[in-house]
Parts: structure tokens; C-alpha cells; sequence
């Protein structure tokens, strides 16, 4: 099973290098966007011969279309690989796996031809219509900016979507997945087949939540789709999840597989968000929490005797 694990990061230089320590086997690779705003003398000690940097960077401004341009170079450069990936993992500089790269490999070979994304059709909670309708041009245009900010003060600065998308339905999710080549391959296509589509989320609030989604939510790949495969805590209910701390990390040493049950479904989950240079200790910690899980399932199969049911959250 090769994978290419897709990085759209701006810090975390320490962290990422411990992420592909960690990940690094012979059948994967890793491919990196680092913002443009960032320094990549920060990252200069990313280096393999399995690692990769786009060579065009993008500045990436936070909710805007700048996140989906960033995230269609890694996509396009994994496939133009020599190497037949068969999944792209897109993480970000703040993720974590929470087990061994050989586990990771195994699951999407048990699971393959699944596509692991959270989408839902909208509206849905936290997904309000207006997230697609409600006009929001970029930075990069301030003028337009200024006046669509002054028509959404009168309530005037919204949009139909169908007008614009056609026979398209709106989707919404969270940014990361875990997706097959043809998904991938089908993604592409449609963009450069369909360049109205990007056009009309670039005036969109958070994009990189709906844009891959309504793609594929509108395609044959629709019904292979499964939650995706990261852990966040969003229960502080606040703009972003919780940095992972010394209780998330008690939570996920419980259990054999870390599994949640809710709006986006049923599933398993390998990797965790958020984590930071700033606290590495957490990280020896999960180290030392995956070399004991393979330890004990290498000694379940030897004993043959199953290994415990997970809890759910």
C-alpha cells in the first residue's frame, strides 16, 4: 500500500520532522507546501529522499481559496509521481499519528477503495446555507472586500449557489481526508473541466470545508465516503479545536482503537490535531503509547486471542 502523506503547513518545522520519522517507510513519501509568508529556512532540516517540497508556494490566507490552490499543487504533484499512490493522507503542520506506520498501512489496505472524508449536505449543524451563499471575496481583492462587507451590513450580499452551480448540491465538512488516487485523479479532472466551480468558491468563507466535499458529494464516489481519520476536540465550541493535552492523551492510552460515533459517522481514527513545537513531550508520550499497543497485539496474535473491543466517544 504506497501512501503520500500531503502536508499544507506554515509552522511547526520540529513537529512535521518528527511526523515523518514516525510515518517514513518504504512505500510512502511525502510531499510539503509551506506558506509563502513563512521562512522555509525553518525547514531546512526536512530533508529524504522520500520528501518533496512544491516548488511554487502560495501565500495561504486563513478561510480563503489561497488553502484550496495550496492543497491542488500537493495533490497534482503526488500524482504526477513515478510512484502509484494509492491513498493521499492531507495533514496539516499541527497532526499526529496516534499509531505505527505499518498500522496505518494495514488499515487502508483492509479498508481500500474507502474514501474517509467528513462531509455532510448542507445545511447541517454548523453548516449553515450562508457559508456557501453569503458573498466573501479574498483579501487579495480589497476593494470588492470593502463592498461586499458593506452589502452583507444591509443583507444584500447574498448569492444562490444553484444559479451558479447548476445541478451541483452543497457540501460541507471538515478541510482533512484520506482519499484514493481516483478520487484524487476524479478532483483534478473536475477542476480543470469545470473552472466555474472555482470561481465561484473563491468568494466562499472557509472553502477548503466544501469545496472538495461538494466535488465529490456530486460524484460516483459519494457512496464509498466513511468519516475521516482525525481526531480534534471541538467541545470548547470555539473557532478552533483544543490543542491535545495531558488528558487527551490519558483518553487515547485507554484504548486499543480510538473510535467516535457522531455527526460525520462511525469510524476509527489513526492521526490527532492540534499539537505544536512547543510541547514535544506530548509526542515521546504517544511514541511510547503506539510501541505498546504493537507490542500487545503482537502478543495477542501470538497467544491468539483477541484484543478488546474499543470504547467510543
Amino acid at each position: 500500500m504506497k501512501i503520500a502523506y500531503l502536508f499544507f503547513a506554515y509552522k511547526n518545522p520540529r513537529l512535521i520532522e518528527r511526523v515523518i520519522g514516525r510515518l517514513s517507510t518504504d512505500d510512502c513519501a511525502f510531499f510539503i507546501h509551506i506558506d509563502q509568508k513563512s521562512s522555509m529556512n525553518e525547514f531546512s532540516r526536512i530533508r529524504g529522499e522520500n520528501v518533496f517540497f512544491t516548488e511554487k508556494r502560495i501565500p495561504v490566507y486563513w478561510a480563503e481559496f489561497t488553502g484550496i490552490e495550496a492543497i491542488l499543487l500537493l495533490i497534482r504533484q503526488a500524482l504526477a509521481s513515478a510512484q502509484d499512490y494509492k491513498y493521499l493522507v492531507l495533514l496539516s503542520g499541527s497532526d499526529y499519528p496516534l499509531r505505527s506506520a505499518g498500522y496505518i498501512q494495514s488499515f487502508l489496505e483492509r479498508n481500500r477503495g474507502a474514501e474517509f472524508m467528513d462531509i455532510l449536505k448542507v445545511p447541517a449543524p454548523g453548516k449553515p446555507l450562508s457559508r456557501i451563499n453569503t458573498l466573501r471575496p479574498p483579501s487579495s481583492k480589497p476593494v470588492r472586500q470593502f463592498v461586499a462587507r458593506a452589502l452583507a451590513k444591509m443583507g444584500l450580499a447574498q448569492r444562490d449557489y444553484k444559479k451558479f452551480l447548476g445541478s451541483l448540491d452543497a457540501y460541507s465538512g471538515n478541510t482533512w481526508w484520506t482519499l484514493t488516487r481516483e478520487a484524487c485523479q476524479y478532483i483534478v479532472d473536475f477542476v480543470d473541466e469545470n473552472p466555474h466551480v472555482g470561481r465561484y468558491f473563491q468568494d466562499v468563507y472557509a472553502p477548503e470545508e466544501a469545496f472538495f466535499h461538494t466535488i465529490l458529494g456530486n460524484s460516483m464516489f459519494k457512496s464509498r465516503i466513511r468519516r475521516n481519520l482525525l481526531y480534534e476536540d471541538w467541545s470548547a465550541s470555539v473557532a478552533h479545536p483544543a490543542m491535545i493535552n495531558e488528558q487527551h492523551i490519558a483518553f487515547f492510552q485507554r484504548l486499543d482503537q480510538v473510535c467516535v460515533n457522531d455527526t460525520f459517522g462511525d469510524g476509527e481514527l489513526l492521526f490527532a490535531r492540534k499539537f505544536s513545537d512547543g510541547d514535544l513531550e506530548l509526542l515521546r508520550r504517544i511514541d511510547v503509547m503506539i510501541e505498546e499497543k504493537e507490542r500487545f497485539s503482537r502478543g495477542c496474535e501470538l497467544l491468539g486471542t483477541e484484543k478488546p473491543v474499543s470504547a467510543k466517544r
